[in-house]
């Protein structure tokens, strides 16, 4: 997502638009859930398409963007819900409700990154920070002051798949003996005084700690899986999931669980017949993730690593499970 400040308030503009709302294709009456609302763009777009009686119900973490979200919706009226919490706890939110289609936008918002405050981007000095809920207690700081040395550079690895994770932080570990380390233009210096230059190399050496660390502070995998198959649970028969992910990480988990869904059967390979009678939950949209369009990322660069993937929910008459 990417975000725009304009009269005194940060306005959403999402990725994906045309895309997204083709795949969940809202209607009249119809109940969409917007696992990741942030400022409300793509969620603003799905009640205007909808029309008369489109309900809507946004979850968020970040108090200060639910904010502006409400404001921007507000014009819907009771046709919005909102919720400040993790997209994992969709059971709770949605208390058994079935809903007519859902989108999870996932990542960081622009509004997060170009606030220096937030300590998100090394493009701008601040804190060590990188929290979306700031009421949670781990930031960037506590990680990079606090890890062993052996943790870091498992994170660096794992998350950030950097190929000098271990010299990264091995070079934070000495640095941080001296002082601690408490900005983010200087962990950007540090390690980019950590990996070998390379003229192939364009992106900045400090991006792919950033994401590690981020993830980390954020838990953003830990319940990836176990959301979107939560999700899958709550839709309605027909109707669709789009997630929307920006790294890697995020796609491969999607496109994991997506086709764990769409098979079915567990049954040990060989059998003459399935014996477990688990029939597919899901039938897959698209094969290859959808990717935006030139204009697009012409427009927002950081639109260009953004991949959608999207399943629809097989009909009752579909569904036999064990």
């Amino acid at each position: 997502m990417t975000w725009r400040y304009c009269n005194g308030e940060f306005s959403h503009e999402p990725v994906l638009l045309e895309e997204a709302l083709r795949i969940l294709d809202p209607h009249p009456g119809g109940i969409y859930l917007d696992c990741t609302v942030g400022g409300g763009g793509h969620a603003e777009a799905i009640l205007s398409v909808g029309g008369k009686n489109a309900r809507l119900i946004g979850i968020d973490r970040d108090k200060e963007i639910l904010r502006s979200c409400r404001k921007r919706l507000n014009i819907f009226g009771g046709n919005v819900e909102l919720h400040c919490d993790r997209f994992e706890n969709i059971h709770e939110v949605l208390g058994g409700r079935k809903v007519d289609g859902i989108l999870m936008d996932l990542g960081v918002s622009s509004f997060m990154l170009d606030d220096p405050e937030r300590g998100f981007s090394f493009m701008a000095d601040g804190p060590l920070d990188m929290r979306m809920d700031r009421s949670q207690t781990l930031t960037a700081g506590a990680v990079v002051n606090g890890y062993t040395q052996k943790k870091l550079a498992a994170i660096f690895k794992e998350y950030g798949e950097e190929r000098y994770a271990a010299r990264v932080a091995r070079r934070i570990v000495k640095q941080r003996e001296e002082k601690r380390i408490t900005s983010t233009l200087e962990l950007a210096e540090l390690v980019k005084s950590a990996i070998p230059r390379s003229g192939a190399r364009r992106i900045h050496p400090a991006t792919k700690i950033f994401q590690a660390l981020r993830i980390e502070v954020n838990g953003e995998l830990e319940e990836l899986e176990s959301a979107i198959t939560a999700a899958v649970d709550h839709l309605s028969p027909c109707s669709a999931l789009a997630v929307i992910s920006f790294h890697s990480l995020e796609d491969r988990i999607a496109k994991r669980v997506f086709a764990r869904l769409a098979k079915g059967c567990v049954c040990p390979p060989g059998l003459p017949v399935c014996i477990c009678h688990i029939k597919p939950k899901v039938r897959k949209l698209s094969g290859k993730p959808i990717r935006p369009r030139h204009t697009e990322m012409e427009k927002n660069p950081r639109a260009r690593s953004a991949k959608l993937r999207a399943v629809e929910r097989t009909s009752r008459s579909e569904e036999s499970f064990a």
